[in-house]
């Protein structure tokens, strides 16, 4: 049988360690003209610029000049039922979830509408050179099987489930103990690992799960432990307030997963931002990741992620632009607002580790790192080209840097996705500029 070969030329930007740690050194960094060979849409080997084998013989190069290729962009933390609701004005979270956001996934009971969404949201995140996401659905198997369709039409790497609720919430929006526990068996059973989809148990959070849904989903998560479980912790003070009410024997927000059995090392915990210190050694013990919004984050008027503390202490952190209470569907403006709630915490991030959490952090942070997040052998070629001089004012500052990283620094600033030039998934062309 035949393979399916492709050449891709251009400067490549790959890390082979975290640029946090202490003892990273940042001029170990080359950004380089490379040639990737591609073979069943796995990186096979990066060479040096213009290297010819004889295995590629009358492989046409996609040659992307000086552009910048870098792994394809992992987007941790989405709610994909809320697309056509982002940039909703004026809530807090509750009122967010009552006023916008239940009305909105009301509707994704009917397949046909859950699917119209589903491609919307993964063709906004392909355009802006997103490769993977970890959504979230609704409590509708429809939510669910519309989202894994969708991606596996493109070949993307996704991670996905269904949301479950059975307390405040909305009646048409409620499940059962037992609906919860059986509609997500059912759906793990039918996508999980099924061509590169990944299922992921998700209790939306403790104040819409009574104590008995929480304890059944910590029983499934314990049967199917090679699943992930992803749910929401600590993102408002108001929120926590109210969770200290509905469990009053927890010694604190995370007990309330941990008690019911879902804390885990894969556990993906979403915002985390008003963590208590034994939460924080709890999340560290176990290996948990936790989900950096910053979009969302100040958009709602949540607070202010530490990155640093948690950086210092080896966590496993990803990033996410949580739409729909994200306010954009660009991890280049995510990044940007990573590095302004960062600073305003007292730390520069370098743009070495804003690319680096936007794509092996959360790679890592998804256990999804041994198949995506970097540029190396083995790896799946899901790739974006960045045009690091895609507006007039990129470009005037751009042509100042003294190095790729002033270089780059500007697109990761004011870029959006008029920086994204191409975008692959298993080295298939799936997106590119100007091109409907």
């Amino acid at each position: 049988m035949s393979k399916d070969k492709k050449i891709i030329e251009g400067r490549v930007l790959s890390f082979d360690k975290n640029p946090f740690d202490k003892d990273f050194d940042l001029s170990s960094l080359k950004i380089q003209r490379k040639r990737i060979f591609v073979i069943d849409g796995i990186i096979n080997s990066i060479e040096e610029a213009n290297f010819n084998r004889s295995d590629f013989n009358n492989i046409e190069v996609m040659d992307y000049g000086e552009h910048l290729i870098s792994a394809g962009f992992v987007d941790a933390h989405v709610h994909y039922p809320q697309t056509a609701i982002i940039a909703s004005w004026g809530k807090r979270l509750i009122d967010w979830l009552n006023v916008y956001t239940f009305p909105e996934e009301m509707k994704f009971n009917n397949l046909n509408y859950a699917s119209e969404i589903a491609n919307r949201y993964l063709n906004f995140s392909l355009s802006s050179g997103t490769t993977t996401v970890a959504s979230y659905c609704t409590i509708h198997p429809e939510s669910v099987n519309a989202f894994f369709e969708a991606a596996a039409a493109y070949n993307m790497c996704v991670v996905a489930g269904k949301t479950c609720m059975d307390r405040n919430a909305p009646e048409g929006l409620c499940d059962t103990t037992k609906s919860a526990y059986d509609d997500s068996k059912a759906l793990l059973e039918a996508w999980h690992k099924k061509g590169r989809a990944h299922y992921a148990i998700t209790p939306r959070f403790s104040p819409t799960s009574t104590p008995d849904q929480l304890s059944a989903l910590g029983a499934l998560w314990a049967e199917y432990p090679d699943c992930l479980m992803q749910t929401h912790l600590s993102e408002q003070v108001d929120e926590i307030d109210w969770v200290r009410k509905l469990f009053p024997k927890a010694r604190d927000y995370l007990d309330t997963y941990e008690t019911f059995g879902l804390l885990g090392t894969r556990g993906v915990y979403g915002h985390a931002i008003h963590l208590e210190a034994r939460e924080i050694d709890r999340l560290n013990e176990v290996g948990a990741s936790l989900i950096h919004c910053p979009t969302s984050n100040t958009f709602i008027g949540s607070g202010l992620f530490d990155i640093a503390r948690l950086a210092s202490r080896s966590t496993k952190v990803g990033l996410a632009t949580d739409i729909g209470g994200g306010s954009s569907f660009s991890m280049l403006r995510t990044m940007a607002c990573a590095y302004e709630i960062a600073q305003l915490r007292g730390i520069a991030l370098h743009p070495a580790q804003l690319m680096w959490l936007a794509t092996q952090g959360s790679a890592k942070a998804l256990h999804l790192d041994d198949q995506i997040g970097s540029l190396t052998a083995g790896m799946a070629a899901d790739l974006v080209v960045l045009d690091l001089s895609s507006t007039p004012a990129i470009s005037q500052r751009s042509t100042r840097a003294n190095d790729i990283w002033e270089e780059l620094f500007p697109t990761i600033m004011m870029g959006d996705d008029r920086a994204i030039v191409a975008t692959h998934v298993a080295g298939e062309k799936v997106y590119q500029r100007g091109v409907i």
